[in-house]
């Protein structure tokens, strides 16, 4: 009688994992189609349409790794939603026969499958297709797409001689015992340990980047509202410089688009899509704040609050929500409001603005640095919502032993600094735009440009407008 028992389970087993590789590989392929179409419309068709066969070749290939790294970020951004909403999906119908494919083998997977094709990506396939793509062959070599490939082989094997060496030497002098560990066992100790700093990396970007989106992001959807209410006139003076010129010409500029965007947009745009569209951005930000400050209380009081990893998700017990359905939706909503305004930060930062796509007009080159820093950004972002307390669903898999997840001074430092920052950008934001737009009001903005306007005292600028009222 055990015999039949023991073959029906390796028969469901079975059944189970052929399920889920499906499911894997379709969820992939519609990943892969999506960000085949993003990078077609950015790309710069010209270098793929070249007459020598050669360089069409290596730049075809090279965009395809791109385009897997691209469906891998993805992936990534799509981790803790995806788990948050299997949750709440099997505490809603528990006992529905069409839901038996979405468990936690599956989800479990799939955070395994997103961390092994981002150190594969991040560690070879990207540097691949950058050396790749500048490789020509080896000096008195035949020419040719085998040549480039075997210059590529032996400057990305020497480079990971190196980056092994530094990270190598890096533990050696942190942890000497871990340093012998990882030059023996290269796969269990030393990936992810470089993987870990990497993610680290990604996580401090993460605090930079967002609280500049979220003040960018907000400041934008503001300069859209005053342009449909009211568009004023410039005054161009004679004594000034080529970059005022500049910046006045650029001025003019917007203020075209945004009589367009006036044009086009209807009465309930003007009135009411635009006005709801901010509030809820300062809604939104100001939820996540208000988030943050509790989770640092919490990590005085709590343990369980600290960003750990769980081996074998429990989906369908409990939510992960003190709200239930609705707070696990309001999770989501912040993670995806949150990775959004870091990117938008990213580009926004006087460092990477070089990097910013342009339809149709994107080099090779620049798809690369796209996607190597989409995917920084993106494989840090479970981490990033966890050690912030966005949500209560813990990281599983790899993604869970980082080193200086542990670290109690570590996660309340990067908790108060993300607080910190995110706040005074908002109020920096939100003083800026008063004091333009009472300057706007009070006529100031018409005085040429070589007056500051910071040395107006405070007295004339309340006589100006004492005045206008009267």
């Amino acid at each position: 009688m055990e015999a039949p028992e023991d073959v029906s389970v390796r028969e469901q087993l079975f059944h189970d994992r052929v399920r889920e590789t499906i499911i894997c590989v379709l969820l992939f392929i519609c990943l892969y189609i999506v960000s085949y179409l993003v990078i077609t419309h950015y790309k710069r068709n010209a270098e793929f349409t070249i007459d020598n066969s050669e360089d069409a070749t290596v730049n075809k290939i090279a965009l395809w790794l791109c385009t897997f790294t691209l469906s891998v970020s993805v992936g990534a951004v799509l981790l803790l939603p995806l788990s948050i909403l299997s949750n709440e999906v099997l505490l809603s119908f528990p006992q529905s026969y069409y839901m038996q494919w979405l468990n936690g083998s599956l989800i479990h997977g799939l955070w395994n499958i997103v961390f092994l094709f981002s150190n594969l990506s991040l560690v070879f396939l990207l540097p691949f297709a950058y050396f790749f793509t500048e490789s020509e062959g080896f000096a008195g070599s035949k020419k040719g797409v085998m040549a480039r490939l075997y210059e590529t082989a032996v400057v990305l094997f020497l480079l990971t001689l190196l980056v092994l060496g530094m990270v190598w030497v890096a533990s050696a002098i942190l942890d000497d015992n871990m340093a012998r560990q990882s030059l023996y066992d290269l796969w269990e100790y030393y990936l992810p340990y470089l993987y870990s700093c990497i993610s680290l990396f990604g996580v401090l970007l993460l605090l930079l980047c967002t609280p500049l989106g979220l003040s960018r992001m907000f400041n934008s959807c503001w300069c859209v509202f005053l342009s449909l209410s009211s568009v004023g006139g410039t005054s161009l003076w004679n004594n000034v410089n080529a970059e005022v010129l500049r910046n006045r010409f650029l001025n003019i500029q917007a203020r075209r688009i945004a009589l367009e965007i006036r044009k086009r947009a209807s009465p309930w745009q003007r009135n009411l899509g635009y006005p709801l569209a901010m509030l809820l951005l300062l809604a939104v930000t100001v939820v996540c704040v208000l988030i943050v400050c509790y989770h640092v209380v919490e990590l005085l009081f709590d343990d369980t609050a600290m960003p750990r990893g769980m081996e074998d998700p429990l989906l369908g017990a409990a939510s992960f929500s003190m709200f239930g359905s609705l707070g696990a939706a309001v999770q989501v909503i912040l993670i995806l409001y949150l990775m959004i305004s870091s990117v938008v930060g990213f580009y926004s930062s006087p460092l990477f603005t070089g990097l910013r796509p342009r339809a149709q007009d994107t080099t090779l080159t620049q798809i690369i640095g796209n996607c190597v820093s989409l995917l920084v950004l993106s494989s840090a972002l479970p981490v990033f919502s966890r050690t912030l307390g966005i949500t209560r669903f813990d990281l599983l898999g790899d993604f869970g032993r980082f080193n200086w997840l542990g670290n109690f001074h570590i996660v309340f430092l990067y908790n108060i600094l993300f607080a910190g920052l995110t706040s005074a950008c908002l109020i920096n934001t939100l003083t800026w735009t008063v004091q333009r737009e009472l300057i706007r009001a009070f006529g100031l903005h018409k005085l040429p440009s070589t007056v500051s306007r910071s040395t107006i005292p405070l007295r004339l600028l309340l006589a100006n407008g004492l005045s206008k009222i009267q």
